[in-house]
């Protein structure tokens, strides 16, 4: 086996393996062996896998079960010391697998890493999933260096140091397989969205490090399966977001947390209503409509061994300081982190 795997999922992303898988192939393949695990795409995926990749290691997942479920039957099926997850939507670079390799390999307690993330369709600025890197705040909203909600920021080497951060984007993580396994991989219930902050958080419990390495670029095209403005998409990150949570926060600042919560996401979901967004508030609804039919099954669930003071959590409520306080770069946040 190779020291390294480079695993794409895909579910009905065949103009994305078109365009992109040929890039990742000339740049990765000295470095990792390269495999597509298909989510039962009716696109055409499978069929042109086999015309122009034949090459290429393919798995065929029974079923679509998302993001996480989807990597979780794939990965058990993969031997390799490391595992690079990465979206079929991303352009890589020349040499952008040695240097996240030599940083996990330079520290056994890095359990995971990422790249810098640029946007695809303006090379300059950061993309909105993972940038230099992802942090939460004391209340689970997640942001990164370099975009808070949809404030996104160019790339001028602000942000050009290998640093521990919260969380690794899941559109392009580095993890060390035999961590991966350990924890089960993700929770298959998030399906996809936040399912790699509950990942980072569990291994975060368990005293290792998640990281974001600054000499690596890929450029993410974003949202080729969710779009922006889905319901679907709403519903997933305000239920995910919850269970987050509840799996993960020491009892003794879970409840003042989540009734904050409850109070937020009430006001989020009129905010949808008022301008319109129907399907939105109905979403936000029914996020929360799961949570309390599935809390039982939830509860089993939550951690065992629990940091009270797991790191790199800022220390503040990102919704006041971006909204009210118009702070719109993560320079500008000067509450500290844990």
């Amino acid at each position: 086996m190779k020291k390294v795997a480079l695993v794409i999922l895909n579910y009905n992303g065949v103009k994305f393996l078109d365009k992109f898988l040929p890039s990742v192939i000339e740049c990765s393949s000295d470095h990792a062996e390269i495999w597509i695990a298909d989510n039962c795409s009716t696109d055409g995926s499978l069929e042109l896998l086999e015309e122009k990749f034949k090459h290429i290691n393919v798995i065929q997942n029974e079923s679509n079960g998302g993001f996480a479920s989807g990597y979780n039957v794939a990965l058990r099926q993969i031997q390799a010391d490391y595992y690079i997850l990465l979206n079929s939507d991303i352009e890589v670079t020349q040499n952008w697998i040695k240097p996240v390799i030599d940083l996990m390999e330079s520290d056994q307690e890095v359990a995971a890493c990422q790249p810098k993330i640029r946007s695809y369709y303006n090379k300059s600025g950061f993309e909105y999933a993972g940038a230099a890197g992802g942090f939460i705040d004391e209340y689970g909203y997640p942001f990164c260096r370099g975009r808070i909600f949809q404030s996104l920021e160019e790339d001028k080497g602000q942000y050009d140091n290998d640093i521990e951060v919260f969380w690794a984007t899941g559109a392009c993580m580095f993890v060390r397989a035999d961590l991966f396994h350990k924890l089960n991989g993700f929770d298959d219930r998030f399906f996809a969205h936040m399912e790699e902050i509950d990942f980072c958080w569990r291994v975060k419990s368990l005293g290792y490090k998640v990281m974001v390495c600054h000499s690596s670029m890929v450029y993410h095209v974003g949202g080729g399966t969710l779009p922006v403005g889905s319901a679907w998409k709403t519903y997933l990150n305000f239920r995910n977001n919850f269970m987050l949570l509840y799996k993960n926060l020491p009892s003794k600042r879970m409840y003042k947390v989540l009734m904050m919560r409850l109070f937020l996401d009430g006001i989020a979901a009129i905010k949808f209503l008022i301008e319109g967004g129907f399907s939105d508030f109905v979403a936000v609804i029914r996020a929360h409509v799961y949570f309390y039919r599935n809390w039982r099954s939830i509860r089993k669930t939550r951690m065992k061994t629990f940091r009270n003071n797991v790191s790199k959590v800022y220390q503040g409520n990102i919704v006041v300081d971006h909204y009210i306080l118009r702070k719109k770069k993560f320079s500008e946040l000067k509450k500290r982190f844990t």
